[in-house]
């Protein structure tokens, strides 16, 4: 019998429940704070949650980092569950202080064989990675073989996302009220990518149907002629446009038969805001 490896991940992967359950993935919750009060993704807050709460309270949460514990707890469940060694995958250092937490609770564990993965990136894009080696473990793949699919994805996958607003950002500080306003009234979209382990702003675009055109014109140069290998579309509150944004997309490139649609969860959505609508996909190797 081969041993059982087990995939841990955090909730900043955006896999949908579903998904996870259907590979046994475990995603430990990212935390959010509306002053005293702190909520779990995934757990007793979603995306919808918080922006009816940001919305009618004109603040954002803050966020944090799972802590040691959580990633001991997870580790242990695995465990118990039969698993031999586990390999833990999470949002890129440069964004979150997951991966150091997730290192720290190894040393609480010494009896669990355990892998710690950055993944270097977030969203779907880590949650593409997360499912690669979920798939692999449950092939039999050596722990070895688990981290290299997962690693071969991470050098393939590309994010594109329009945002609906700078609302967001202003609240954030991240933008100042004034050009948020500013371009509130010219209409810009700016368009965000993953660049050494950040999100950020790769282009400004006038209008949600040139900035989506734009995000498919990026999808299709990056995957230069071959057809994606997995794709998701990420959305915050924005199912219809979601749907809508992946009608467009099969009509512009080589999609694979199925496409996810994902929620960004709370941990990255806060930073990023209500409306955005983005694509995530794993170019043919």
């Amino acid at each position: 019998m081969s041993p059982s490896i087990a995939v841990i991940t955090d909730t900043d992967s955006s896999l949908p429940p579903d998904v996870a359950q259907r590979y046994g993935i475990r995603q430990v919750p990212i935390s959010v704070h509306f002053g005293e009060e702190t909520f779990k993704t995934g757990v007793d807050i979603d995306d919808a949650r918080v922006f009816e709460r940001v919305d009618r309270e004109d603040r954002l949460p803050t966020t944090s980092a799972p802590s040691p514990g959580d990633f001991i707890a997870a580790y242990r469940e695995a465990m118990e569950a039969g698993a031999d060694s586990i390999v833990c995958i999470c949002i890129s250092s440069e964004a979150s202080g997951t991966y150091n937490a997730a290192r720290t609770a190894c040393d609480v564990v010494p009896e669990c064989d355990i892998a710690v993965i950055d993944s270097r990136t977030m969203s779907m894009a880590q949650g593409f990675m997360v499912l690669a080696a979920a798939e692999a473990a449950q092939t039999g793949a050596t722990k070895e073989e688990v981290i290299q699919a997962a690693r071969s994805v991470g050098e393939r996958v590309h994010l594109y996302a329009a945002l609906s607003t700078l609302k967001y950002l202003a609240m954030s500080g991240r933008v100042g009220h004034i050009a948020a306003g500013m371009a509130g009234l010219l209409n810009i979209r700016p368009i965000l990518t993953i660049q050494d382990g950040e999100l950020d702003l790769l282009e400004k675009v006038r209008t949600r149907r040139k900035a989506w055109g734009r995000v498919m014109e990026l999808t299709g140069e990056s995957l230069d002629g071959r057809c994606a290998e997995r794709m998701a579309v990420i959305h915050v509150n924005a199912p219809e446009e979601a749907r809508q944004f992946e009608q467009l997309l099969r009509e512009k490139v080589a999609c694979p038969e199925e496409i996810l649609i994902s929620e960004l969860t709370p941990g990255l959505s806060v930073h990023a805001g209500s409306g955005i609508v983005g694509v995530v996909f794993v170019a043919d190797a």
